[in-house]
């Protein structure tokens, strides 16, 4: 693993100094899961949850998640987002699986922006229907992949 540069030479943390790094195109996607009961996610499908459409605010939720990332995370870099698309799937089972695909032509990568996109989506599904369930459970969230830059590009193999 390379040297982490997240320090500076006094030991104490810094904002990486991306300046000679080259502008490249880069895309990050990343995923979690909402686990909840069959009719839990039954009332999000149907649209029948109180407090209105989950899918619809946790899109957004989402997408403001991600281009204000650097907001949330003391390190992260504010980024000039191109993209944000986040889907929702439950592939017939009890858990609502969330993913998000964010884009960028810059100095630096967007993991955090999409990482930040699912688990802002997820809590804010948690938040319109822990009315009905408590006991929801988030995760795992895990990057799936990411394109360019120096480091290459990371495509997750297993499931962790």
């Amino acid at each position: 693993m390379d040297q982490l540069t997240h320090f500076n030479d006094q030991g104490r943390a810094r904002m990486v100094d991306v300046s000679d790094k080259q502008v490249t195109a880069r895309t990050a996607s990343a995923s979690t899961a909402v686990t909840m009961h069959p009719d839990t996610l039954d009332r999000i499908k149907a649209g029948t949850v109180g407090k209105g459409d989950v899918l619809a605010v946790a899109q957004v939720a989402a997408i403001m998640a991600a281009k204000k990332t650097s907001d949330w995370i003391p390190m992260c870099h504010p980024l000039p987002l191109t993209g944000v698309d986040v889907r929702f799937s439950d592939n017939g089972s009890d858990a609502l699986y969330i993913t998000a695909t964010v884009k960028t032509t810059g100095k630096t990568g967007v993991e955090m922006e999409a990482l930040t996109a699912v688990s802002a989506a997820a809590l804010t599904v948690y938040d319109m229907c822990k009315a009905i369930q408590k006991d929801m459970v988030i995760g795992p969230t895990q990057l799936v992949s990411k394109t360019g830059g120096k480091s290459g590009d990371y495509r997750l193999s297993t499931n962790l």
